[in-house]
Formats: structure tokens, sequence, C-alpha cells
């Protein structure tokens, strides 16, 4: 990781910090489920898209920030550069607790394009993962989009599974969209949760 320094990003001075997600993907995994009165069959297909599709911050009515207002226990940690004395967010991770499942949930993931490769996503998921320990939590949560394969990818790569998914998390067409909200986990074993 070089050089690069985690530090804690106080929510009194990063608060409302717009977070530049931005991606190009040239494939997606398609839903394809068959269901009956007694089963429900899901399989999760990866396929091309025909042109490459790019999402950005600038489509959705709800562009990411840190620190909003329904994540109210929320805290932040990331790499920040200073330049002529201003200070730059060039990546972070957001964690909140949900307390009445016992799970840690990252809100918010994210690296500059600039430091892609070289394992500062990793060191990033690894803060969320020692704070979960630290809190005794049972699980590190978060959701990605289906056509986010580059993500899902790496999530895999840190140990976490498929948990769920949901098919009208952005819009009523999302699954004509290729883009589904999957939820993935990440486990702690002897940890328990409130229903054991």
């Amino acid at each position: 990781m070089n050089d690069y320094k985690i530090i804690p990003l106080p929510k009194a001075e990063w608060k409302e910090t717009p977070i530049l997600m931005k991606y190009t993907t040239e494939e997606y995994y398609d839903l394809e489920m068959q269901e009956s009165a007694d089963s429900f069959e899901v399989k999760m297909v990866k396929k091309r898209f025909d042109t490459p599709v790019t999402h950005t911050p600038q489509e959705y009515d709800f562009p990411d920030t840190l620190y909003q207002d329904h994540w109210e226990k929320a805290e932040a940690f990331g790499i920040v550069s200073e330049k002529n004395g201003k200070k730059e967010m060039m990546a972070c991770i957001e964690i909140c607790p949900e307390e009445w499942s016992n799970r840690l949930m990252v809100t918010e993931l994210w690296v500059a394009d600039e430091l892609h490769r070289r394992g500062i996503g990793t060191a990033l998921m690894n803060v969320a993962k020692e704070q979960a320990k630290l809190q005794k939590r049972r699980a590190v949560i978060l959701e990605t989009q289906s056509c986010n394969v580059r993500a899902i990818a790496f999530y895999r790569s840190q140990g976490f599974k498929l948990i769920g998914y949901d098919t009208c998390c952005y819009t009523n067409r999302d699954i004509a969209r290729h883009e589904i909200r999957f939820n993935f986990g990440f486990f702690f074993d002897g940890i328990q949760g409130r229903f054991q």
C-alpha cells in the first residue's frame, strides 16, 4: 500500500463530502428465476452487455456522501492528501452498526481511480473487519449492484458471500436494467446475534 495511511474521518469535518462513485462495466449478473407453487429456483448468471455501461453519481437523485443523516452511528476512515493547505479525500470506508441484528454495515467504500490496484481496498475492508471484531459483531454486510462485477469479484476475494438480493431496490425496472441490489456478508465464527 506504499505510503498511504488510513486515518479516521471525523463527522464534524467530513459530513456531506461527496463520494464520486463511478464505474464502467461490460458484464452483469442476470437473474434467472423459475417459480412454482412449491419452489423458487434462482440463478445469477454472468452475461455481457452489448456495449459497456457507465454509472455515475449524476444519474441518481441521491448521490453518495459521507455521514448521511439516516446512518446515525456511522464512522468513516480513509486516505487524505493535502495540497496547497486543502485536504482531499482519496479513499474511504464508512461503517454503521445494525444494532438489532448485531451486524456492521459497510455503507460506503470508494478508492480514487489513481489509487486502484495498490491494496487500498483490501486495507479499508480490513479496517471494517477489525472494527466489527472490536464491537463483537457477528458479521460485516454490504450492498452492491449486479452489474458492478469488479466490486463483486473484490468482495468475494475478501471472503464475502452472497446473502440476498432485491429486484426493486432502485427502480421498478431493476431486472430489465440489469442493476439488481446484491447483498453480501462476511461472518465471524463464534459470535452470535440477538437471536441465538
